[in-house]
C-alpha cells in the first residue's frame, strides 16, 4: 500500500486537479431495500470511447443483507500531500464503504481489477462501537493524518451524540472517536475542513431513531431535527462555534467547503423550512473572530395537487424542493443543488459566493413531474437528482436518485426505481447526456445512492497548495 513516489491521482493544488485525466470508471453504491439480496459496489464504464460506455460491467456483491450503504470514499487522496501529512506515499486504491443500517464498514480493495472490486476487510458494528462508541457510519472523507468517518449515532441504542471515528490509514482499524471536547454538539450528519487554518465544520441531521423509520412529521413539526451548523479547532479536536440557523430551518444537511485552501468560506444545504416547505442554500465565512453563516438562495415550494403527492404531503398541497445534496466544481466557480422533490438538478455561478446567479437546469422524475430522460421519453421517473458528483475538470456530473430507503418510501410510496443520469457542462449549455443512463434492471433490483469517480472526484480530495 506504501508507494515510493506520491499517487500520480493525487494533486497539491486544485487547479493541478483540474487538469487531470478524465474518468473511465464510477463506482455506485447499490442497495437492497427489501434486506433480502447483499448490497453491492456497481461499477459503470465512463469512458465516452468505449462500446460499453454508460454500462454497468462490474459488480461487487458484499457478504451481508441489510447494510444499506451510503456516502463511501477513499482511503487516501490528495491531502495526503499537505506538510503534515505522516503518509505522504499511500495511494489511492481502497474503497472505504460505511453501512448505514448495519452500522458495518467494508473495504475494498480496486488495484488488481478497476472493475472488480475485491473485499479484504469487514469492520464489525461491535469494534466501531467498542472503539469510538459510535455507531451508524455516514459519511467518508480521506484525511492526511488518517481516515474520517461520520456517524450518526452513539455506540448503543438509537440516540447520540453522533461524531467522527478514526480509522488508520494502513490497517483499517477503529482508532477512536475523533473529539477530544465536543461541548453540545450532539446530532450528526456531514463534515469537511479547511485543512490549511485547521478549521473543521459538522452539520446535523438527527439520531438514529429519528431518521431510520422515515421522517417524522411530530418531529420535523416539533423543529427537532438538526438546523446548527459547527466549527471546530481540527488540531485541538475541539468544538469552538455554533451557529444555529433559527429552528425552522429543518435539516442543515450537505457540507461543501471551497477547494482553494487559502479560501475560508463554504456552502451548506438546508433541506426544508417548516415555515412555507422552501430549501435553502447558505454561505460560511469569517467574520471577526469567528464564522457567520448567512442565507444565501431560497428555493420555494411548488403548488400541486394533493391527488398527485404521497400522504405526507397531501394536507400542504404542494411539492417541496428537499435539496438533499450539493456539490462544489473544483474550480469553486459552479454549486449544483439537487432538489430531489421537484426533480430538478440547479446549477448555480458561485464566483461571488454571497450573491449566486442560477445558471441553468436539468429536470429529471420528480414527485408530480415524473420527467423523463431524453433517452428514454416514454418512461415517466420515480425519485429525482439525489446524490451529485462531478468530475475533476468540471465538465462532467453524475446523479442518481436514491435518498435513504424509508425517505424514499415516503415521498415516493408506488416505488423510487434506479438510475444514473450524466449533464455535460460547457461553456454555454448544461445538458443531459442522452447516451449515458444506467437503469432499472441493470441495477439487479437494488437502488442505488452514492458515486465515485475512479482517480477522483469533486468531493473526493482536500488540497493544501493554493492555486
Amino acid at each position: 500500500m506504501t508507494r515510493w513516489t506520491p499517487d500520480p491521482t493525487f494533486y497539491p493544488s486544485p487547479s493541478d486537479a483540474a487538469g487531470a485525466p478524465a474518468e473511465k470508471l464510477a463506482y455506485v453504491a447499490a442497495f437492497d431495500r427489501a434486506a433480502e439480496k447483499p448490497d453491492a459496489i456497481a461499477v459503470i464504464d465512463t469512458d465516452p470511447a468505449s462500446a460499453e460506455y454508460g454500462r454497468v460491467v462490474g459488480w461487487t456483491d458484499l457478504p451481508h443483507t441489510g447494510d444499506e450503504l451510503h456516502h463511501f470514499g477513499w482511503n487516501a487522496c490528495s491531502s495526503a500531500l499537505c506538510p503534515t501529512a505522516p503518509h505522504p506515499h499511500v495511494e489511492r486504491r481502497y474503497l472505504i464503504v460505511p453501512g448505514l443500517r448495519s452500522s458495518r464498514i467494508y473495504v475494498l480493495d480496486t488495484r488488481d481489477d478497476p472493475r472488480s472490486p475485491q473485499l479484504v476487510k469487514e469492520i464489525s458494528a461491535a469494534e466501531l462501537a467498542a472503539k469510538a462508541d459510535y455507531s451508524r457510519p455516514h459519511t467518508v472523507h480521506c484525511g492526511p493524518d488518517g481516515i474520517y468517518v461520520s456517524a450518526l449515532g452513539a455506540g448503543r441504542g438509537d440516540d447520540g451524540p453522533g461524531g467522527i471515528a478514526i480509522l488508520d490509514h494502513q490497517t483499517f482499524d477503529v482508532r477512536g472517536a475523533w473529539e477530544a471536547d465536543r461541548g453540545d454538539q450532539y446530532l450528526a450528519y456531514d463534515f469537511w475542513w479547511h485543512l490549511t487554518q485547521d478549521v473543521l465544520v459538522t452539520s446535523e441531521w438527527g439520531t438514529p431513531g429519528m431518521i431510520e423509520d422515515g421522517i417524522v412529521p411530530e418531529l420535523l413539526l416539533g423543529r427537532r431535527y438538526g438546523h446548527r451548523i459547527h466549527f471546530w479547532d481540527l488540531a485541538k479536536r475541539s468544538l469552538v462555534q455554533t451557529v444555529d440557523l433559527g429552528d425552522q430551518y429543518q435539516m442543515a444537511l450537505e457540507l461543501r467547503p471551497a477547494h482553494e485552501p487559502t479560501a475560508s468560506h463554504g456552502f451548506l444545504g438546508v433541506v426544508i423550512s417548516v415555515v412555507d416547505l422552501s430549501a435553502s442554500i447558505w454561505v460560511w465565512h469569517r467574520s471577526g473572530g469567528g464564522f457567520e453563516v448567512r442565507k444565501i438562495i431560497d428555493i420555494p415550494a411548488e403548488p400541486a395537487d394533493p391527488a398527485l403527492l404521497p400522504p405526507a404531503l397531501q394536507p400542504f398541497g404542494a411539492v417541496p424542493p428537499l435539496v438533499t445534496d450539493i456539490d462544489l466544481s473544483v474550480d469553486d466557480k459552479y454549486l449544483y443543488v439537487s432538489c430531489w422533490g421537484t426533480g430538478e438538478l440547479r446549477r448555480y455561478d458561485v464566483s461571488d459566493p454571497f450573491h449566486p446567479v442560477l445558471k441553468d437546469s436539468v429536470h429529471l422524475g420528480g414527485i408530480v413531474r415524473r420527467t423523463p430522460h431524453p433517452a428514454f421519453p416514454d418512461e415517466p421517473l420515480a425519485g429525482g437528482p439525489q446524490m451529485i458528483e462531478v468530475s475533476r475538470d468540471g465538465e462532467r456530473v453524475y446523479v442518481t436518485n436514491s435518498l435513504y430507503g424509508s425517505w424514499d418510501d415516503q415521498f415516493y410510496p408506488d416505488g423510487v426505481g434506479a438510475w444514473l443520469a450524466k449533464a455535460d457542462v460547457t461553456a454555454g449549455a448544461f445538458t443531459l447526456d442522452q447516451r449515458f443512463f444506467p437503469h432499472g434492471d441493470e441495477f439487479r433490483g437494488r437502488r442505488v445512492h452514492q458515486t465515485r469517480l475512479q482517480g477522483g472526484d469533486a468531493s473526493s480530495d482536500s488540497y493544501c497548495f493554493p492555486s
